[in-house]
This record gives structure tokens, sequence and C-alpha cells, in this order.
């Protein structure tokens, strides 16, 4: 079901002397014929003896398997299967690539999620999915009910969610308040600074609903933690964060008004997190004269102004067409971080002609191993356009290495070269 799934992002020898021939060993391992295509006679709907449970998936068992493992939610799997709509069309088939689909089951249809769970492998089901469990009228999807033919090959265990603490539906009496609708419970101490303003956080995060108690999310889960910088979080990290030490351990119970998205709007139910704080990296100062280009500063005919902080030791400057390694930070006039790969710890390396009119220019002015303070005014940097930063940028740009381009042959020496090769052939 790869078409489908990429849709869902929604397997003796006795000694004796025998006159009979021998058997032909390749047809017996042959596998075998893949099923039909065909619909079955109940694709239309599911027959009196189907079992339907209660969200109304209804199935079949058609072949038992010898009781195998089942799936759990949070397992992939690998399967066969066969897709038909309730007329008779077949929409898709892992037979027709002559290849098992694997998938997580938290990654599919909702009908595909729970049907699974009631296999164990070896069995083959039929399953008839109801539009909601299915592709819900999606555009360019199967419409309607959908039914499936399901051969369960092999589980492969997946990351489990944490355990549920206690004290998941309200915060306990110890707990602190921090602000209104926030409480807090420290679970593990931690040592060092606390973050403050831009510095970087990493962090590890567990979710929960805290009416239903029901797990939500783990970065555990996917191996990777969550990191940022601590003025760029939601409101309810960003509170408690500041309160953490490295190392620290923290529950926190945040009413739904605190757990706004990115358009204002607040979260449904209230959420119960736990959140471990990694590592904190301290943001990058911004420069003294981050407000306006000091008297010292040399400035070009464009308007960029600049100033040289550390001499470099190169003696080549690199071209508009050459590609540069950098490391850099960069400032708003207010003295406002918004990005820096200094903090990230993760130089950048991009072509001269793939950034800001004002960084093009003024890269061309360093050598290696310079590093330099660079005012660049508005029409030089991202002009205003939306989701950038505005008005005059302020960076601190340290010179790493310069990749020169590869110079390409024009056409006419291709074809010079291509003459001269086709002579001394002829030679």
């Amino acid at each position: 079901m790869i078409n489908t799934l990429s849709i869902l992002l929604s397997l003796a020898c006795t000694g004796e002397v025998s006159d009979d021939p021998k058997p032909d060993v390749k047809e017996l391992n042959e596998p075998a014929a893949p099923p039909s295509l065909e619909a079955p006679s109940d694709v239309a709907a599911a027959p009196a003896d189907a079992t339907k449970t209660e969200s109304g998936l209804a199935y079949k068992v058609l072949t038992q398997g010898p009781g195998g493992e089942k799936p759990t939610q949070w397992d992939s799997v690998e399967v066969h299967y066969i897709g038909w709509t309730t007329d008779g069309e077949n929409f898709d088939s892992s037979y027709k690539r002559n290849k098992p689909a694997s998938f997580p089951l938290k990654g599919v249809i909702a009908g595909w999620t729970e049907g699974l769970q009631l296999m164990a492998v070896g069995d083959k089901v039929r399953f008839w999915i109801p539009e909601e469990l299915a592709y819900k009228g999606s555009p360019g999807k199967p419409a309607g009910m959908l039914v499936f033919d399901v051969d369960l090959i092999s589980v492969k265990a997946g990351n489990r969610p944490p355990e549920t603490p206690e004290h998941v539906a309200a915060a306990p009496a110890e707990a602190k308040s921090l602000s209104k609708g926030l409480k807090v419970l420290q679970l593990t101490a931690g040592e060092g600074d606390m973050p403050t303003g831009d510095d970087m956080v990493e962090f590890h995060m567990t979710a929960w609903d805290t009416a239903t108690q029901e797990f939500e999310f783990a970065t555990s889960m996917r191996g990777k933690p969550m990191s940022g910088r601590l003025s760029d979080m939601m409101q309810v990290w960003a509170e408690t964060l500041a309160t953490m030490k490295p190392g620290e351990t923290t529950m926190v119970w945040a009413a739904a008004e605190k757990i706004v998205d990115g358009r204002g709007n607040p979260a449904e139910t209230g959420k119960t997190f736990q959140l471990e704080l990694l590592k904190v990296t301290s943001a990058p100062k911004p420069p003294k004269s981050v407000a306006k280009a000091p008297s010292s500063a040399k400035t070009t005919e464009s308007g960029l102004a600049f100033q040289v902080l550390t001499p470099g030791t190169g003696e080549t400057h690199p071209t508009a067409s050459d590609r540069v390694m950098v490391h850099y930070s960069g400032w708003t006039t207010d003295g406002k971080l918004f990005d820096s790969s200094v903090q990230r710890g993760d130089p950048a390396t991009f072509g001269l002609g793939q950034v800001i009119p004002g960084w093009t220019e003024g890269l061309q002015l360093m050598v290696s191993g310079e590093k330099t303070l660079f005012w660049i005014p508005k029409e030089l940097a991202y002009d205003g356009k939306p989701g950038r930063p505005e008005g005059m940028l302020v960076f601190e740009v340290e010179l790493l290495e310069i990749k020169t381009a590869v110079e390409r042959p024009t056409m006419a020496e291709g074809l010079k070269v291509l003459g001269e090769d086709e002579k001394a052939a002829a030679e």
C-alpha cells in the first residue's frame, strides 16, 4: 500500500531407490501465487457473521494464524494487503508491487490502527472500514467505506510511552504556583545556571491530557529532545524552564488558557507536562553599538556599514560565485537575537549568491579568519518581507573557509576540446 500509505502524512530422504521422478526443488520453494485482486462477494457490505467494534469497524477472520504476536498502537507492522471500494474497484495492493508494506500503526488511517491490533502474526482478516475511520472524504483519496484483506506478516516493537506518574489529574498540595493557571513541582534537582532571555535550551518533554490522564506525546519516544531559544518557547514552557537548572526534572500543570498556539488560540483542555532540562547554551551578547553603526565604522556606497573586529590570516577574498563557511550571530537594532550559528554550534555553508545582498557584498570584503561586524540597512536585508527580521540588521560574522567555485567551461571551450579529441582519435 505504498501508494495508499503515502496518502496516510493520513507479507526426506528414505535411502530407497524409487522409480518416481525426483521432486523439482525449485518448484517446491517457489512462493505461493498472489491472491486474485477480484473483489470478494461481500465487498458491498459486511456480512452478518462479521464482528463489529464500538467504533463501527467490521472484520472477519479469513485465515487463523498460529497465535503469534499482536501489535500495539506504538508498533510497526509488515503486511500484504488488497484494498477495494464498495463498488468492487481495486484501488491498491501490495501484491501488485511484489513487496509487503511496512509502517507504524500510529501513521495510518484510524481503521488500520484499530484493526491491526486485533490481529496476530499469521492471521488474514477482511476489514470493512467506514469512511469516518478511513479518509473522511479527503479530495483525491478513496471515498466512502473501504474494504481490505490484510495478511499480518510481522511486528516490530516500537518505543512505548513512559508510565503515567501520580498526580497527572491535579497538582498536589506541595506544588507551587508560578502564575495564574500554572503550577509546578520539582522532581529532581539540577545544577548550573538557569536560562534567561535568548539562551538556547534543550529539554525532554512528556505531555498528558490533565482531564483524561491520557498520554499525548513524549520526545523520548522519537529519541530527540526539543531545542530552541527560551524567548521563542511556548509561554508555559518558557516560564517553567526559566526556573530550572540543567539536569532538573519538573512536573507542570497548565490550564487550557495558558497553552496558546501560534495563532493565539488556547488549548481545549489543560495539560500536564514533565520537563527535563538537559542543556543551556548562553546567547551571544549584542554589541554595544547594536542600535547604530559607530563613527569608526566604514560605509560602502550601497549603505552597508562594517567594522573589522579581528583581522584574518588569509589573503584571498571570496567572489560572488564562491561558497563560504561562516559562524555568525544576528540581532535587530533593539538587541534581540534572531539567529546564531555560534549558539547552535553549527557553522553555516552557502553560496554568496544565495543570501541577502548585504551578506553577498559584505563577505567579499573579508578574508579567511576575519571577524567583522556589519550593519545592514533594510533594503540590503529582507526589505520588509513578511515573517523575516525587520529593519536594519546587525551581524557579527567570522569567515572560516572559502570554497572556491568550480569553473565550468563555456560551450565554445567545450566544443574546442571535443574537436581536439576527435582529431586525436583520427590520428
